[in-house]
């Protein structure tokens, strides 16, 4: 097969994005300070929940396997998903592609093929009409605002995909691995469940906390992963920094820079797509991109794209 880089993916998404390219205005303060109150909140809540159930129906093993298929899972839809299938930010080899792939199917965000479909459509039209999941397309207001909120967030995904989606992706359907792991996609969801289920069963020896590491590493951590990564679609577009040129309203979030490993440092994203580095300053932290180098280190990486301090500098507003 041969390979398909950047350029050429580019050139494809280029091909098939044909929507109006009309740019729509920014959030007000207040709306964006209602943003930050109706993120927060719920994590607050589920944080809230989790030290009132202590020794009841959480402890040490649950919150073990919570982090832990929290961080497999979020890493298999950042550094596999994002990074290497979306953006050819680096290569690798077959089994490793095989292993980020599934891990990224587990996140239960849809198969690899149609989540960078997706995506790819996002790069092509953000935050104009056409682009899946802009929260500034439903109105002025805050009646819009609070629409285009809900649908950056979480409605977008039940929208129906336009009949184009597939020409975001020409080279993924031409990848023999990734065509059979987006096949076996509900396989993986399955195994995702069974996987904490099973530990959280022969840790505790017990069926109660076979039960208890489902709830808490499987669904609870599905819900985890799924809004903060569906936050960096809406909250990253609306509130944060913007230290970089952008045609969008892309924005560096803190917040979600640690807790979406590296994917809130989404103006610097924006900014250099193909990079495998988002945390662009020293303060930045990105977990996938540790993760990338270590790859790397070992020689399961290669061609790792990063922009030159040149560029970094000559992007900066």
């Amino acid at each position: 097969m041969a390979h398909q880089g950047p350029a050429s993916i580019a050139k494809a998404v280029s091909a098939a994005g044909n929507e109006s390219h009309v740019r729509c205005p920014a959030a007000p303060l207040r709306m964006r300070i209602v943003t930050a109150v109706v993120v927060i909140i719920p994590f607050l809540g589920l944080v809230a929940a989790a030290i009132l159930l202590w020794g009841i129906g959480f402890s040490w093993t649950h919150l073990g396997l919570l982090l832990g298929m929290y961080v497999a899972t979020g890493l298999g839809i950042t550094v596999g998903y994002h990074r290497l299938f979306t953006h050819r930010s680096f290569e690798t080899n077959c089994v490793v592609k095989f292993i980020l792939g599934m891990l990224g199917s587990m996140a239960v965000q849809n198969s690899v093929i149609l989540w960078v479909a997706q995506h790819r459509r996002h790069h092509q039209l953000s935050d104009l009409p056409g682009d899946p999941h802009s929260p500034h397309l439903a109105g002025r207001g805050l009646l819009g605002f609070v629409r285009g909120l809900w649908h950056a967030h979480i409605g977008w995904f039940f929208d129906a995909d336009v009949p184009n989606l597939m020409d975001y992706v020409p080279d993924l359907r031409k990848d023999r691995v990734v065509r059979v792991v987006s096949t076996l996609f509900p396989l993986w969801v399955l195994v995702g469940l069974l996987v904490p289920t099973i530990l959280g069963g022969v840790i505790t020896l017990s069926w109660m906390g076979a039960l208890l590491g489902f709830v808490w590493g499987g669904l609870v951590r599905i819900f985890l992963v799924h809004h903060v990564t569906w936050s960096v679609n809406s909250v990253c577009h609306i509130w944060g920094a913007q230290p970089n040129h952008a045609d969008d309203h892309s924005k560096n979030n803190f917040l979600f820079g640690l807790l979406a490993m590296g994917e809130g440092w989404h103006n610097n994203h924006h900014a250099f797509p193909t990079s495998a580095r988002h945390g662009l300053r020293w303060w930045q932290f990105d977990l996938t991109y540790v993760v990338i180098r270590a790859l790397a280190l070992v020689r399961l990486a290669r061609n790792v794209r990063v922009p030159s301090p040149a560029m970094v500098r000559a992007a900066r507003r």
